[in-house]
């Protein structure tokens, strides 16, 4: 499911649009392990990092909740696979984008699990750009005070965003520590280790979940790989042609 999300995100990157390319490859290792493994009937998946919708887009398609030939009409007009998730698309809960929502967002959910004595998990992806939001943060210490142990907030540590490296624009280290005294149970994972990641995203048993997940921006690809300028980007066919070769030669070598 990995491989495949990276051969799509590539082909909609090489569209007259372009996509958010960079982003949507360091966080399909992540979602390839969220929809295959974990997400059961009745969870919920909340992209707070909307710009990944390519990604996304891959999955729904492997799921058949979407046909797999829409995603070549991917940003196009009158496509419904816009640049971020529209609500009204088969799996996708909110529309997000606008950053720092999605895990407010999310904690309404799992709140109102709570109250109707269910037991279903929520599971929110964030950017660590976007952990740069004060709503992130006043979303976090609500989640510590009512100790929601269904859910789960993944973190794609990539450490770049559209401006350059996070620690630069505004830091967030100590990440793990912060996190920590709001109350959450942090796990710090390979965010490109598929049996680590089995092993990290499941929610606790007693408060919620940050799962600060160390990822590459653009991974797969050595030319978008650790660029900030691979954020967003418009591949011509012969760089189409270099990713997918790239990927190819990656899964040969047993690499996610």
């Amino acid at each position: 499911m990995a491989r495949r999300i990276r051969q799509d995100v590539i082909r909609m990157a090489g569209s007259p649009e372009g996509a958010h390319v960079g982003g949507s490859l360091s966080c399909a290792d992540l979602l390839a392990v969220l929809y295959a493994d974990l997400l059961r009937p009745g969870d919920s998946f909340v992209l707070s990092k909307g710009h990944a919708a390519p990604a996304l887009y891959s999955v729904l398609a492997q799921l058949g909740r979407i046909p797999a030939e829409e995603l070549a009409d991917f940003a196009r007009p009158h496509s419904r696979l816009f640049g971020h998730p529209p609500a009204d698309l088969p799996g996708v809960e909110f529309a997000t984008g606008s950053l720092g929502h999605g895990l407010g967002l999310s904690i309404g959910l799992a709140l109102a699990e709570r109250l109707h004595g269910g037991d279903r998990h929520v599971y929110t992806l964030l950017g660590d750009g976007e952990l740069q939001e004060g709503s992130i943060w006043e979303a976090a210490l609500l989640a510590g005070h009512q100790r929601l142990s269904g859910l789960v907030a993944v973190i794609d540590r990539n450490g770049l965003q559209i401006t350059g490296r996070t620690e630069d624009c505004v830091g967030l280290e100590p990440l793990d520590a912060k996190f920590a005294a709001f109350g959450w149970e942090v796990r710090v994972v390979d965010g490109h280790d598929i049996a680590a990641l089995r092993h990290a995203l499941p929610p606790s048993a007693n408060r919620p979940v940050a799962v600060i997940a160390r990822t590459v921006k653009g991974r797969g690809v050595p030319f978008l790989e650790h660029r900030a300028a691979g954020h967003y980007a418009k591949l011509k066919p012969v760089l189409v042609q270099r990713a997918m070769a790239a990927l190819q030669r990656s899964t040969s070598e047993g690499n996610s």
